[in-house]
């Protein structure tokens, strides 16, 4: 059996799109943004059926347009992860925990435009520092940056926040 590779680009190019889409459409899911995701939704599954019935319709001539599929799909994979790390939507909150109880680092980052909350705590070698910092996901390698050039040995925690009100971000948002 004879292999058509524009057919191939063909199968590999929409696969990679729709999976890219999917991704994509997943995150804002995820973020809450449902009437983008539902928007999306509609271009993604027509794509999808577009690609399947493709695959399908020539299925008999290679297996090798399965493999194909298949692949795309894991590009497509790989390119949506990539295009959720450049979008970074949302939040993430950095806990901060450093031993120098005499430490500037809560006003330096206060200085750099973070809002920036601290409390005493105590660990396993004694009294600690324990900052809590909220910002947005683009400029969490910034922020991380800046932390580890005051203070290399800090100890810095992350996660997403799933939702919040008041306080710093409302009144700079306000």
């Amino acid at each position: 059996m004879q292999i058509d590779y524009n057919f191939v680009f063909l199968i590999l190019g929409i696969q990679i799109l729709y999976v890219s889409l999917l991704t994509v459409r997943m995150i804002l899911m995820v973020k809450g943004l449902k009437y983008f995701a539902a928007a999306i939704s509609i271009v993604e599954v027509s794509i999808h059926i577009v690609a399947l019935s493709l695959v399908l319709a020539h299925i008999k001539e290679s297996f090798f347009y399965i493999i194909v599929y298949s692949g795309g799909y894991a590009i497509g994979v790989l390119i949506g992860s990539k295009i959720e790390e450049l979008l970074a939507l949302g939040y993430v909150t950095v806990q901060v925990i450093i031993q120098d109880m005499n430490s500037d680092l809560a006003d330096r980052l206060r200085q750099a435009g973070y809002g920036v909350t601290s409390w005493l705590g105590s660990g396993m070698d004694g009294d600690r520092v324990v900052l809590h910092v909220l910002t947005k996901r683009k400029n969490m390698r910034a922020l991380v940056g800046l932390i580890n050039q005051i203070d290399s040995k800090a100890f810095i925690l992350s996660h997403e926040p799933l939702f919040f009100q008041g306080g710093f971000w409302a009144r700079r948002m306000g």
